[in-house]
């Protein structure tokens, strides 16, 4: 038996229709008032189809396809985000997400404070996280404003030591939206030094890129999506050249 694998077996996902039902009190008036038409109710959105997937230890698996083909709810859905209807999800292996770098933050706390509950939301103990504080200071480059409100921080700053915590801490599955191009470009070197580590040590990588040579270099296969459905699995050369190929 593998150690890590993702297996989803005719896995359904739908967002729900209340979501894009919603109206506000403005638009309530105006439809009162006959100065709009009253919005269409619409129906729950399928984002999978009947979705399976098996993803063994030791692949590095790109996935690509057009903007809201399905790729970053795929990517939610292994990670357990957003709930299946029907279908099968099992997954064996510690994930790391890196797709919402600022999960866990509070504004009103100190940078210090935040890597503490950062750290508790990856699945960390105090006592580990302490371990580790005083390298992701550093690494955030940061200074004495680690221990000042996070409000106070410039949107760099922010990004920097949300990416210091996040990729403080392996797993044996890492979930990857897009290489991430934290903080200025000094930060930056160091900040693709360090994904190139977390990316060679994982045992499986999913990776969600636009960049198709990203995917070439790093995955040794690759998936296309299109319509909540995969219509390409193989070697990534042979995926990216079906895909160009197809727009």
């Amino acid at each position: 038996m593998e150690n890590c694998y993702i297996k989803l077996e005719n896995v359904d996902l739908f967002y729900p229709s209340h979501i894009y039902n919603a109206t506000t009190l403005k638009q309530e008036v105006f439809a009162l008032l006959k100065l709009q038409k009253k919005k269409e109710k619409l129906e729950d959105v399928q984002a999978l189809k009947n979705f399976s997937l098996q993803v063994k230890e030791g692949e590095k698996l790109g996935i690509i396809g057009h903007n809201g083909a399905g790729k970053s709810t795929l990517l939610k859905t292994i990670a357990g985000i957003y709930p299946i209807k029907s279908g099968e999800r099992k997954v064996k292996g510690d994930i790391r997400s890196l797709f919402d770098l600022s999960l866990g933050f509070d504004l009103e706390s100190t940078g210090r404070e935040n890597i503490m509950y950062r750290g508790l939301l990856l699945g960390e103990t105090p006592n580990t996280i302490r371990e580790k504080e005083n390298e992701i200071i550093e690494f955030a480059e940061l200074g004495e404003f680690i221990d000042y409100p996070i409000r106070s921080y410039s949107s760099g700053m922010l990004v920097r030591l949300a990416f210091a915590i996040s990729t403080s801490i392996p797993g044996e599955i890492l979930l990857l939206d897009e290489v991430i191009a934290a903080g200025d470009a000094s930060f930056y070197a160091k900040a693709k030094e360090r994904m190139s580590g977390l990316m060679s040590q994982a045992k499986i990588l999913v990776l969600v890129s636009h960049d198709l040579n990203t995917v070439r270099e790093v995955c040794n296969r690759a998936i296309l999506i299109k319509q909540g459905s995969i219509i390409k699995d193989g070697d990534p050369e042979e995926v990216i050249d079906y895909y160009r190929k197809s727009i």
